[in-house]
């Protein structure tokens, strides 16, 4: 049985970073990473408490194991983690409903990562619904940006309300996709 919660205790960011390590890009196959995904950024434990201290993030626990999480980030956020710098200056960059990104009071998803025994059974959509219950109230909307090689959270996200509404390259050469979850819409 699930529970989806906010991460509060040290066990809580361990289990993130064990499931990331087992989903980062870079410990995949090929087939593994086009038929199910992955996750690009690698948190340090200091990193990924310093965004828990601005906004919990969000996880989805069976028993004590983390199983999957939806990381939160903020503005303040936009310059501890290098490789997401470019993504916050395109931000400055895009217009959405008439205004820059960067003057809407937004937060970020920091990350998503489902563990493999536990996908298909409906835990991407609760995270996410309960990141919804626990922001929307404080938040315009939700933004992240998913590598275009990266078809299966592309297709996730769309179905959970997310709107492309925009693309960029990085400084590394890879195409990203802004996507947008406006919660002020009544979606």
């Amino acid at each position: 049985m699930e529970m989806y919660t906010t991460s509060t205790t040290e066990e809580d960011l361990l289990g993130i970073l064990s499931l990331q390590k087992s989903n980062l890009a870079i410990n995949l196959t090929k087939d593994e990473i086009s038929s199910q995904g992955f996750v690009t950024v690698k948190h340090s434990y200091a990193s990924l408490m310093k965004l828990n201290e601005i906004e919990n993030h969000i996880v989805a626990k069976d028993g004590d194991k983390v199983v999957a999480y939806v990381l939160a980030m903020t503005k303040k956020s936009q310059f501890d983690i290098p490789v997401l710098e470019p993504m916050f200056d395109e931000f400055n960059n895009v217009v959405f409903e008439g205004r820059p990104i960067s003057t809407y009071n937004y937060i970020v998803i920091g990350q998503v990562c489902v563990d493999k025994n536990y996908r298909g059974k409906g835990i991407f959509d609760k995270c996410y619904s309960t990141y919804k219950d626990h922001f929307s109230r404080k938040y315009d909307f939700a933004i992240t940006d998913i590598a275009s090689t990266n078809l299966r959270s592309l297709q996730a996200h769309k179905r959970i309300g997310f709107k492309e509404i925009h693309k960029y390259t990085s400084p590394d050469k890879t195409e990203w996709i802004i996507v947008l979850w406006n919660w002020k819409n009544g979606t």
